[in-house]
C-alpha cells in the first residue's frame, strides 16, 4: 500500500497542473503496446504515422527508455501549473544536461531495445538529448497537437469539477473521488493497489494531474518531481466513445435538439463556453447561442469564476437529463505504475 501523510500545510499547498509532455509519453507508450490500449478508432488513425516516425526519427531511442510502468524524468519535466504548454515542456527537455540524461539512460535502458545498434548509437552520442527531443517534437505535432485543444478542455473541466467538490465537500471527498481504490484515512491518502510505503509530503503539498491517457491512477514519489498523483480525467470515457459511457439521448434530442442535448449532457460539471466548444468540437458562437436558449428555458444557470463564466445545470436541467436516462458514467481500467510511480 502507498500512503501519503498529509498535514494542514500540505492541503494549503496542494494544487492542480496539466502536463502535455506526460500525456505525450503515455500516448507513445500506448501506441508501442506498453501502456493502456487506445480506443480502436484512435489507434487506427495514429498507428501509421507512429510507425513512420519510428523509421524517420530517433523515436525508437525514446521508446527504448520506456516501459508500461514508467520512463525517464527528463522527457516529462514537472509541470508548473494549469497553463503548461508543449513549448514549455520542450524547452525544458532540450535544456537537460547530457550527464543527467545519461544517468537515466543507465537506469532505464535495461531491456533488449537499447541493444539495437541504431538505438545504442543515439544513446551514446553527444547530442542524444537534442535528438530525442526532436523526435518527441515531431511526434507531438503529428500525433497529438491536432487533438490537444479538445483533450486539454476535458482536463480543464475536470479541474473545475474537482475544485467545486473541494469547496462544497472538502479535500477528503475530492481525493476519494479520483478513484474507488483511493481512501482518506486518519489524516492521510491511502492507495491500496500501489506499493511505496508511507510518504510524508513535509508541507510541500500534493500535485494533482488529470490525464486522458493514464489508465486510472499513477504516482510520482521521487525528485525532481513533487509528490504527485496522475489520475484519469472525468469525461475521458465519453471522449473515447466507450460503450458504457455513450449516452443515447433520443428523447432529450427530440425535445431540445441534438446540439442542445449534447451541451446539456456535457454539463455534468460546470464549464465555460470555450471549454464546451473545444471538448465537443463545436463553434464557440454556436455554443453560446445554444447555451443562451437553454438558460432562457431554465435548464442552466451561469456564474463568474475568475475570468471565466461557467454554466451548470439547474435542478430542472438535472431532472430532464436524469429522466431521459442519459447520465454518463466514467469508468476505467486499473493502471499500476512502476514502484508506485507513473513516470513519463
Amino acid at each position: 500500500m502507498l500512503r501519503f501523510e498529509v498535514s494542514v500545510d500540505d492541503l494549503l499547498r496542494s494544487r492542480f497542473a496539466l502536463s502535455p509532455a506526460l500525456d505525450l509519453c503515455l500516448l507513445l507508450r500506448s501506441l508501442a503496446g506498453q501502456g493502456r490500449p487506445l480506443p480502436r478508432a484512435w489507434a487506427t488513425r495514429l498507428l501509421p504515422a507512429f510507425e513512420r516516425l519510428r523509421r524517420e526519427t530517433e523515436l525508437d531511442a525514446f521508446l527504448a527508455l520506456q516501459t508500461s510502468r514508467g520512463g525517464p524524468d527528463f522527457v516529462a519535466p514537472p509541470p508548473r501549473g494549469l497553463n503548461q504548454t508543449w513549448a514549455d515542456d520542450l524547452a525544458l527537455i532540450r535544456a537537460t544536461p547530457l550527464e543527467a540524461a545519461r544517468r537515466e539512460f543507465v537506469t532505464g535502458a535495461t531491456g533488449p531495445s537499447p541493444r539495437d545498434p541504431r538505438v545504442r548509437a543515439v544513446l551514446d552520442s553527444t547530442d542524444a538529448v537534442s535528438r530525442i527531443a526532436e523526435a518527441m517534437d515531431r511526434a507531438w505535432h503529428e500525433l497529438l497537437a491536432a487533438d490537444w485543444p479538445q483533450l486539454r478542455a476535458v482536463c480543464e473541466r475536470d479541474v473545475v469539477h474537482r475544485v467545486g467538490v473541494i469547496g462544497e465537500h472538502g479535500w477528503a471527498t475530492a481525493i476519494e473521488s479520483l478513484h474507488p481504490g483511493i481512501a482518506w484515512r486518519a489524516g492521510g491518502i491511502e492507495i491500496g493497489f500501489f506499493r511505496g510505503g508511507t510518504v510524508r509530503l513535509a508541507g510541500d503539498g500534493l500535485l494533482l494531474i488529470p490525464s486522458v491517457f493514464v489508465g486510472d491512477v499513477g504516482a510520482h514519489l521521487d525528485d525532481p518531481w513533487p509528490r504527485s498523483l496522475i489520475y484519469r480525467a472525468r469525461g475521458t470515457a465519453a471522449l473515447w466513445g466507450e460503450q458504457e459511457s455513450v449516452p443515447h439521448p433520443d428523447a432529450l434530442t427530440a425535445l431540445v435538439g441534438r446540439a442542445r442535448a449534447r451541451l446539456l449532457l456535457a454539463l455534468d460539471a460546470p464549464a465555460s463556453t470555450s471549454h464546451l466548444a473545444r471538448s465537443l468540437a463545436m463553434a464557440p458562437g454556436a455554443v453560446g447561442d445554444h447555451l443562451a436558449i437553454l438558460r432562457g428555458a431554465g435548464l442552466l444557470v451561469r456564474a463568474r469564476s475568475g475570468r471565466s463564466v461557467l454554466y451548470r445545470r439547474t435542478p430542472l436541467g438535472e431532472a430532464l437529463v436524469a429522466g431521459s436516462g442519459c447520465e454518463v458514467a466514467n469508468r476505467g481500467s486499473r493502471h499500476v505504475a512502476r514502484g508506485g510511480q507513473a513516470g513519463p
